[in-house]
């Protein structure tokens, strides 16, 4: 019986000390954030600085509605008209489920102002948060 307590004894050292040896390195955890949420959140920034809060002219009648955290996988943002916030979103940009590519309709992208939206997102997504085009 001495021997078999000595035994399981000797196991339980030998377990408590391969326990503590270090893993594997290994990358680090991720954010937890979607691809998605992730180029929102860039384009979102962007927007807001060089759009609102800029007081750029062209954008002086619509109010920005972020709805960056969607739990529907679809992290978004809205321009509606400043004068009405609860009114129909005259332009959506969102991103959907893993992807980082950016969704951009609505009324807005119909008038002059949409050639602008379209460069101004395509080169926020990109990476490069400057308010104007190189020229």
């Amino acid at each position: 019986m001495r021997l078999t307590i000595a035994r399981l004894a000797l196991l339980a050292a030998g377990l408590v000390l391969a326990s503590c040896q270090s893993g594997s390195k290994t990358a680090p955890a991720p954010s937890g954030k979607s691809a998605s949420l992730l180029a929102m959140e860039q384009v979102a920034i962007a927007a807001h600085k060089c759009w609102i809060a800029s007081k750029d002219p062209a954008f002086k009648s619509y109010q920005m509605a972020n709805e960056l955290n969607s739990y529907s996988g679809t992290p978004r943002f809205l321009l509606v008209p400043a004068k009405h916030y609860g009114g129909k979103p005259l332009l959506v940009v969102q991103a959907q489920g893993n992807s980082s590519k950016v969704d951009v309709f609505g009324p807005l992208m119909a008038e002059p102002l949409g050639a602008r939206i379209g460069s101004d997102i395509a080169r926020w997504q990109a990476g490069n948060p400057s308010c104007a085009a190189a020229a």
